[in-house]
């Protein structure tokens, strides 16, 4: 911390927070509410930033949580058949610009494996090499719905994959997980080159089984629709004035509210507009 912190000068301040970090990692056990406190404590007298707060909640958040809890739900696969040629299969990898897919035979019960995009390049260099789908594919790592969170952030670390098929106890596909759903649980939302931005036209794009990114410029009966929603259309065009409405002032990012069970975060904003919005819905069977 630099000399001219405002809180370095109150001593007796700063002592009790220091106090209450030792209590919280020593002696005997302290709840996670307690540290959470601490933390929002912390925050509060500027000590660290919102986005330091919710890395370290994240952190805490992700211990708790299972594999079902956040994998991208079977029905949400983008697969590959592994008797398809290229040309059937490369639109498919254009238009989605995942970098991983899996392979499967029959049905998405029966994976054979995961196709990394980058292992077609050698072929594009050499068209005249022949090329059979399952000389490229890699094997799958498969993992159970119960698994912990942040156990599998370890073995993707240590193992260095990216990407994990999930099974249920009768070992059918229920989806799959990847280390980018657990940075993003920590982090919040990942954007890279591929991803759909302010121009495109993906208004609505599901992060995990109950999270998706939606834009705030969204028509509020696109919401509906694709949420089973009944926002009234006459209180805003958008689902981003839906949500101005509601807080009664223009929020910043990493502002919350809850609406009528759903769940928004602002991810994206600027002192005029709403950009973009993290919405959390119940969880659905």
């Amino acid at each position: 911390m630099s000399d001219d912190n405002p809180h370095s000068t109150n001593g007796s301040t700063s002592k009790g927070w220091l106090d209450k970090i030792r209590l919280t990692f020593s002696g005997e056990p302290r709840s996670k509410q307690d540290l959470v406190e601490v933390i929002t404590e912390a925050e509060q007298r500027e000590l660290i930033d919102p986005q330091t707060r919710e890395m370290i909640e994240g952190v805490i958040g992700v211990n708790e949580m299972r594999v079902r809890d956040i994998m991208i739900p079977r029905t949400q696969m983008t697969t590959i058949d592994i008797e398809q040629n290229v040309e059937e299969f490369l639109p498919k990898i254009l238009e989605t610009a995942h970098s991983r897919f899996p392979v499967i035979s029959e049905d998405k019960d029966h994976i054979e494996g995961i196709l990394l995009a980058k292992d077609l390049l050698d072929y594009a260099f050499t068209p005249d090499r022949p090329f059979q789908l399952c000389d490229v594919i890699r094997p799958a790592v498969i993992v159970p719905e119960s698994k912990r969170v942040d156990v599998l952030l370890k073995e993707f670390r240590q193992q260095r994959y990216h990407m994990a098929i999930v099974v249920d106890e009768y070992g059918g596909v229920s989806g799959l997980v990847t280390i980018e759903d657990i940075l993003e649980l920590i982090v919040g939302e990942i954007e890279d080159e591929y991803d759909i931005d302010e121009d495109g036209t993906e208004d609505i794009k599901p992060l995990n089984k109950s999270t998706y990114s939606v834009k705030a410029l969204t028509a509020v009966d696109d919401f509906n629709d694709f949420f089973h929603t009944e926002f009234n259309e006459e209180d805003a065009d958008t689902i981003g004035g839906i949500v101005l409405k509601a807080f009664g002032h223009m929020p910043e990012t990493n502002d919350e509210i809850t609406i009528s069970d759903i769940h928004f975060k602002i991810t994206n904003s600027d002192k005029r507009r709403l950009v973009q919005l993290k919405v959390t819905v119940p969880a659905m069977e």
